[in-house]
């Protein structure tokens, strides 16, 4: 099960310094996605998936010992999957101003992807046991004695990832995305 643990920790990390890049990075300082008339709704599943993070980490991660919260998480990671499977399949047209998707970026995708299942299926590994009687819902995170140091990354990646799903809601409005690109226009980078 350390392995397992060890295993989530390092996927989301990695999820998380990917994601910042694509999402942050790429989709609203670079791209400025958000507006975009053929992006826009390319920008909405990036929200959509940036709101449903924090609560598929705190309750898969940072609450494992509360059943409800197990099925709290099953159902972000449900919508999430759908959504990125509607994400995919906007990418085409929602990227024809720029020519197509770069391949570089695509990877990028199936890299963040990727992590990120990675780690909710090590989750998964760690609250879940077959047993006689079928697939059991057990503790075994808070039992292993690296857990506090696991749950202490999850809880200071939260912050971040709940500042990045605030700020992918603010410019879906135009005031407060015109506030945004006042800011953004200062710095010069990127």
């Amino acid at each position: 099960m350390e392995i397992a643990l060890f295993v989530a920790g390092i996927a989301l990390l990695l999820y998380v310094l990917l994601a910042f890049y694509d999402g942050f990075v790429l989709h609203i300082f670079k791209y400025r996605l958000y507006q975009r008339v053929e992006s826009k709704t390319e920008h909405l599943t990036h929200t959509l998936r940036a709101i449903l993070f924090p609560f598929i980490a705190y309750y898969l991660f940072a609450k494992p010992s509360c059943n409800t919260a197990f099925f709290v998480a099953i159902a972000a990671v449900t919508l999430d999957l759908l959504v990125m499977l509607w994400d995919a399949y906007l990418e085409k047209d929602s990227r024809a101003f720029m020519g197509g998707l770069p391949r570089w970026e695509y990877i990028l995708h199936l890299l963040v992807n990727g992590f990120h299942f990675v780690s909710v299926a090590a989750g998964l590994i760690l609250r879940l046991d077959l047993t006689t009687e079928g697939i059991v819902l057990v503790d075994t995170l808070t039992a292993l004695p690296q857990y506090g140091l696991f749950r202490a990354l999850v809880l200071n990646l939260l912050p971040g990832a709940v500042l990045l799903a605030i700020l992918h809601v603010l410019v879906l409005f135009p005031k407060t995305a015109m506030v945004w690109d006042r800011y953004r226009d200062r710095v010069g980078c990127c």
